[in-house]
This record gives structure tokens, C-alpha cells and sequence, in this order.
């Protein structure tokens, strides 16, 4: 399963009002595993950078003025997404101007079935909040020193280890398969388990037929005789008992 843990930063809030993508960053993950491919570029925005915007990201429009328009860059975008699913915190915002910059660019827009949203998930897991990217790293023990200011590929980095904690942890990628599972599930069930793998209560079934002794009939009457000799006291005489009787 391929997915790309992915972020934008802009000129403002308004995709619709105005204001433009600056910057993408993608890290790919396969079966939730980075796999050390990425994307990332700069965009030309054709406008002028509120101050607003450039204390939050520190990309200025003389920084910006030689770098490639969206226009140019749109299919070699499209190219690295593919069919992959879109890991996004707060995934409207960035989707709305992406959707936008490719609409503007004549491409194909990217629908929402292709998207998961990180804060949906952590609202769902950690409903009493917060749950920014940093009040998240600060949960799951993340070091985001490096995040003085917003960065996209930085930023895409970071979610993709917060990603991994709120769906499990890193040992997600080693759980077993939907398929798998219903098949141990079948399993556990037949043998007296239950789902976690545990013996639940009155699982035990006795055997149809006693096992035969592992011994000889000579071997079992010398150590009969041998029990014998200890006296009536004898613990071995409580286990032969018992196996007489089983």
C-alpha cells in the first residue's frame, strides 16, 4: 500500500480568494514504511507574500520570484502522487488549494477518496485535544525541534511519524492482513481462543482417548514397586493414583 505523507504552504487562507500555493512536500511510505522517496518543490506564486504568511513559513516573494509556476510542475506532481493516498493534517485546507492550483492548470483534481486526514483521526483518538502537529509530536514523544518555522518537506517528514503513532505505532506495518486476521480469528475460535489469542474459560477439551504410556509395561511395574518401597507417605504415590485413574 502506497501513501505520501504530505503538506503545502501558501500566501494565505483563501485558495478561492486569492491566494496561492508556495510550496509542496511529499514523503512516500509503502505498507506504512518510509521508503526515503520524496517530492518537493517551490512555487512561484505571481504575487505578492503577505507578512502574514511569510512569518509562518519565511518564504519571501523575492525568494520565490525564479521559481517554477504551478503550471509547470503539475504533472510531474500528478506523476508522484499517482494512485497513492494522500496522508494530510487537516487535509481541506491543503486539498483546496491544490484541487485549485490543478483546475487553474487544465490537470485532473485529486478527490477525497484519496485522501486521509490525520486530525479527523487524532480528534477521534484524542477528543479532548489538542491536536496540532506539535501538541501531537509533544504526545507521542516526536522530535520536531527542527520545525522553528513551517516547512512543506519537513512538515510532510514529521506527519509521517505522527501518522504511524495514531494508526498503531510503529509496529503497525507487522500486524496481519484483514485476510489473515479472520483467518486466526477461525483459528482461535476452533482451538478455544478468542480473538487476542488468550484461552478463554471452559476452553479445555479432554481426548477422546487416553495417550499411551510412553513406557514399557516392565519400566511402569519397576517404578510401581519402587513407590511402593517409600512407604505409604510417598507423594509419587498421589501421581500414580491419578494415572491409574485417568
Amino acid at each position: 500500500m502506497r501513501e505520501i505523507s504530505f503538506d503545502t504552504e501558501t500566501t494565505g487562507l483563501n485558495p478561492r480568494g486569492g491566494d496561492r500555493l508556495v510550496e509542496i512536500g511529499g514523503v512516500e511510505l509503502f505498507n506504512h514504511v518510509p521508503t526515503g522517496n520524496s517530492y518537493h518543490v517551490y512555487i512561484n506564486p505571481e504575487r505578492d507574500m503577505p507578512i502574514e504568511a511569510f512569518n509562518v513559513h519565511g518564504l519571501s516573494a523575492e525568494f520565490l520570484s525564479d521559481k517554477p509556476l504551478f503550471a509547470d510542475v503539475a504533472d510531474a506532481f500528478l506523476d508522484f502522487v499517482a494512485d497513492a493516498t494522500l496522508v494530510i493534517h487537516n487535509a481541506a485546507f491543503d486539498m483546496g488549494f491544490i484541487n485549485m492550483e490543478l483546475e487553474r492548470a487544465g490537470k485532473r483534481t485529486i478527490p477525497n477518496t484519496q485522501v486521509i486526514d490525520t486530525l479527523d483521526i487524532a480528534r477521534r483518538k484524542h477528543p479532548a485535544g489538542p491536536n496540532s502537529l506539535d501538541a501531537l509530536c509533544n504526545r507521542y514523544g516526536i522530535d520536531n525541534s527542527r520545525r522553528i518555522k513551517h516547512g512543506a518537506l519537513l512538515d510532510a517528514e514529521i506527519l509521517a511519524e505522527v501518522y504511524l503513532e495514531l494508526i498503531g505505532g510503529k509496529q503497525t506495518a507487522l500486524r496481519l492482513t484483514p485476510e489473515n486476521d479472520s483467518v486466526r480469528k477461525q483459528e482461535n475460535s476452533s482451538s478455544g481462543q478468542n480473538e487476542f489469542g488468550e484461552l478463554g474459560p471452559f476452553s479445555a477439551r479432554q481426548r477422546p482417548q487416553p495417550l499411551a504410556h510412553s513406557i514399557s509395561s516392565a519400566e511402569f511395574k519397576a517404578h510401581s514397586d519402587f513407590v511402593e518401597g517409600m512407604g505409604d507417605a510417598a507423594l509419587w504415590k498421589k501421581y500414580a493414583a491419578s494415572s491409574v485413574e485417568g
